[in-house]
């Protein structure tokens, strides 16, 4: 893999510790990316990249909009910081305001944070003070489900089913069990859209309340569809019968919507498209398009006014964070929302749903290729592991796209592509078309 050199500004690679990454082999011949604009990146050499993943399942509106980069120029002039512990500024309360205008059913508030794992172990807490405010101070049990990705807090590691991302911290939050994952390659392989096979696995939840008693546990948390493990789709009918057994017993039901949330899916997020109304939902990434950290917890009215019951004067919840509502994030958030409506761009992903759908399943009989998952604009490809080298497969495909001009994105031996919602169709046949060459050299 060829690399040009370094400017002498960044000629020490060594001193950055990367995050999920593997450093040694990235500084060996590193992928350094300098600009983006629209569906590219540019690379250092002058390459482009076409950006099959918005960026990190983030750059929902394409790169470099320019509504929203003049949005953050003004604001940096005109407000660069602001607190928000007894203080506010405008814009985060207009943001509050526009983002619960797009929710389903009483989501009326939101908490600010800075990320998607903020947004998690926010959720939890006010999870649990929620149920000490009503006097079911017992409630302190909190259920996640295996495969499950809610960042990289203590408290996302632990409600989280990803293996490598647990086993290397210690028993994390203790009172967490873990609903079954949803995913069968015998009974669901190469599925279109939601699965007919796997209902029933949300009957699990009632295992869990006969084992610890309802009066234990607070919350569920679940992504809707579960991103980072590989875009595992739910099942139809899945999580409703969730949303059924949280409010039979009293818990809590949180979605985790960092990925499926503002256009991912066709919609302003998964909980419309599935008709579920979560207790809470978590927030992050496509709320600025990327431009500026922020993530959120939406939360219903009845937890917002328990909350308020507190005597006047008093702080609520002890909860937040030094950049909760940075004024150049929410300028940014406003001037996101702008342009996800003024373009349309959540219809358009509807629109365009079938043809990535068509495109990406075009990929079955190719050569290792055990299944092919989709829903929305969310494309999964799962390879077989090379015998004793599991991962090694989806990584060469991964530096063969890069080679070729493509990013994608790998977790395990899967494949997830994720573009930007401005992206073309013929921009889908590029990825797919790159893809399946790739895999083919990588077999």
């Amino acid at each position: 893999m060829s690399s040009a050199p370094l400017p002498a500004n960044s000629n020490n690679l060594d001193a950055f510790w990367m995050p999920f990454t593997a450093n040694r082999a990235f500084k060996a011949n590193p992928r350094m990316l300098v600009k983006a604009e629209g569906m590219h990146y540019t690379n250092q050499e002058g390459r482009q990249i076409l950006d099959a993943t918005a960026g990190l399942w983030c750059v929902n509106a394409g790169h470099g909009r320019q509504k929203i980069v003049e949005a953050v120029q003004k604001q940096v002039k005109e407000l660069d910081y602001a607190p928000s512990f007894q203080w506010g500024h405008p814009k985060a309360f207009e943001l509050a305001a526009r983002l619960v205008a797009m929710t389903p059913g009483d989501l009326n508030h939101v908490f600010y944070t800075n990320s998607g794992s903020e947004a998690v172990d926010t959720a939890l807490k006010i999870a649990l003070a929620y149920h000490r405010a009503r006097g079911e101070g017992t409630r302190t049990r909190l259920i996640g489900r295996e495969r499950g990705y809610h960042g990289v807090g203590f408290g996302g590691i632990s409600v989280g089913g990803m293996v490598a991302n647990r086993k290397w911290f210690g028993t994390a939050l203790p009172g967490v069990d873990h609903l079954p994952h949803t995913h069968s390659l015998k009974d669901m392989a190469f599925s279109k859209d939601q699965p007919s096979w796997g209902a029933h696995l949300a009957e699990d939840l009632e295992r869990l309340v006969a084992l610890h008693d309802a009066s234990n546990i607070a919350a569920v948390i679940v992504e809707p569809v579960a991103g980072s493990t590989g875009g595992l789709v739910p099942p139809v009918g899945y999580l409703k019968r969730l949303r059924e057994i949280c409010d039979k017993h009293g818990i809590l039901l949180i979605f985790d919507e960092v990925i499926t949330g503002f256009g991912r899916l066709g919609s302003a997020f998964a909980s419309e498209k599935f008709d579920v109304i979560p207790d809470m939902m978590t927030i992050a990434k496509g709320v600025t398009n990327a431009t500026v950290p922020m993530g959120g917890v939406i939360a219903r009215k009845g937890i917002y006014d328990t909350f308020m019951n507190a005597p006047e004067n008093t702080i609520e919840l002890f909860h937040g964070y030094t950049y909760s509502a940075h004024p150049l994030a929410a300028a940014a958030g406003l001037a996101t929302l702008d342009v996800y409506k003024e373009e349309g761009l959540f219809q358009r992903a509807a629109e365009l749903t079938p043809y990535l759908q068509e495109a990406v399943h075009s990929l079955k009989g190719t050569p290792s290729v055990i299944d092919i998952r989709n829903i929305g604009m969310i494309g999964a490809v799962e390879m077989e592991s090379r015998p004793g080298k599991p991962g090694t497969r989806a990584y060469d495909v991964f530096l063969k796209a890069y080679e070729a001009g493509i990013m994608f994105r790998t977790t395990g031996e899967t494949v997830t592509i994720s573009p930007p919602l401005i992206v073309e169709k013929g921009q889908i046949d590029q990825m797919i078309d790159t893809l399946g060459k790739c895999i083919k050299a990588a077999a």
